[in-house]
């Protein structure tokens, strides 16, 4: 079984206003410690054996929480006689952990199904996995970039200089596997980002699980409130994988940018007015945002798959700095016409994934256990709505009606249409 460490030592010194007596573990959120609210979700999944890191105000921790024998599980403490930063507690256990375990931070609201964390760290076979996410606020938090197999690249903090980049949020819970331990020789000040994770890069020891599961810290007071609201109306909870997801499926060119045929290169991508809006819409609505677009100028050599992403990067930055983000992004490579020069013939085929095919979405509720006959799918052209249809989703079309269960004017018409029907 796995066990989980918990972080809890830190000052928390950005919400001190909201209750400077507690840690900021212990700051109630609907009601509870954000501490509890790990716990149970913890248990809730089988683990019952958790470690505690302390530090400031310990002891109110350690008295409200005592053993866990209340709370159905079994928690000792590491008590940090002085701050050892994020990290630097860790060395406490060396030879202590025989298989691989769970770390997150003590100042976020989650429910994700470990299993499948676990299961991917094992598959990818890396000293750390950890869990990214996208966000609301992807320009203040730390982002991470793949290989697009799972193998991290690139971790820039907030104080790194960005450009274009995908919405993929260093989320603070990991999955670490005992030798990384090995690497703490004494109780020394530690950064686990910058000083354990960051390093592992270089070495190819680093991956990240990507998920849209529900990750929020606490670090202002608006996101407590946010968060309230959720775990309240049970957003939180249903967003785990576990369960079933209800998502909306967007096209991408004459939906959510505007349409001015192939978009081959970055600075032809402009957001559509209200696209934005309507993705935060869906977001807000606890339903997942997923891109499925066809993109034949792969196939046809016109744009290498690096320019590609290169214009997906500046589609999700622009969407984060408006507080928007999608939860998957599937495009189909393919085209199944010859004859264009510097076309790429492995891709020149009849696929089961370009659209109206619903290869792409099928793909989609495979990864994220999407109920289709609970979803929809939005586009401007014939060919979305029939792959809507094709995968048994309910589906919208901006502009004329052909045939789809609403149309709207423009991507958040359609969406207010849909969300008002509950």
């Amino acid at each position: 079984m796995i066990k989980a460490v918990i972080a809890a030592g830190g000052k928390g010194t950005r919400i001190a206003s909201v209750d400077p007596n507690v840690p900021k573990p212990m700051m109630k959120v609907a009601g509870k410690p954000v501490l509890v609210h790990q716990i149970e979700c913890l248990r809730r999944q089988g683990m019952t054996d958790i470690v505690i890191t302390i530090g400031y105000l310990g002891d109110v921790i350690k008295n409200a929480l005592n053993d866990g024998h209340e709370l159905g599980v079994n928690i000792t403490y590491i008590e940090e006689k002085e701050p050892l930063g994020t990290a630097g507690a860790l060395c406490y256990l060396r030879g202590t952990a025989d298989s691989p375990f769970l770390l997150l931070n003590g100042d976020i609201i989650f429910d994700v199904d470990i299993a499948r964390f676990a299961a991917a760290h094992e598959r990818y076979g890396g000293l750390v996995t950890v869990l990214t996410h996208p966000n609301d606020h992807p320009y203040d938090s730390g982002l991470i970039s793949t290989d697009g197999k799972g193998k991290v690249t690139e971790w820039l903090h907030k104080e790194d200089k960005r450009g274009w980049r995908f919405n993929r949020v260093n989320a603070g819970l990991h999955m670490i596997s005992p030798p990384l331990l090995d690497r703490l020789s004494a109780p020394v000040k530690t950064d686990l980002d910058r000083d354990l994770l960051r390093p592992l890069i270089a070495d190819g020891e680093l991956y990240a699980y990507d998920t849209p599961e529900y990750v929020k810290d606490m670090g202002t007071p608006e996101r407590i409130r946010e968060t309230e609201r959720d775990i309240l109306c049970g957003l939180t909870r249903a967003r785990n994988l576990s369960h079933k997801q209800r998502a909306i499926f967007l096209d991408r060119d004459g939906t959510i940018n505007k349409y001015v045929g192939f978009v081959r290169r970055e600075d032809q991508f402009e957001l559509l007015p209200g696209a934005a809006e309507a993705i935060a819409a869906i977001n807000h609505s606890g339903r997942l945002a997923v891109v499925a677009t066809n993109q034949p100028v792969i196939a046809r050599g016109e744009t290498t798959r690096e320019q590609l992403d290169e214009i997906h990067a500046k589609m999700e930055t622009l969407l984060g700095e408006k507080g928007a983000y999608i939860d998957g992004l599937y495009y189909c490579p393919h085209h199944p016409h010859k004859g264009y020069e510097g076309e790429i013939a492995e891709l020149k085929i009849d696929c089961d994934c370009r659209k109206p095919k619903p290869g792409l979405l099928l793909r989609a509720a495979e990864d994220l256990n999407i109920d289709l006959s609970e979803s929809w799918m939005i586009g401007d052209g014939e060919n979305d709505v029939e792959c809507g249809k094709r995968a048994g989703c309910h589906t919208a079309k901006i502009g004329e009606d052909c045939g789809a269960d609403v149309c709207g004017a423009d991507l958040y018409d359609c969406v207010k249409q849909i969300l008002s029907r509950g």
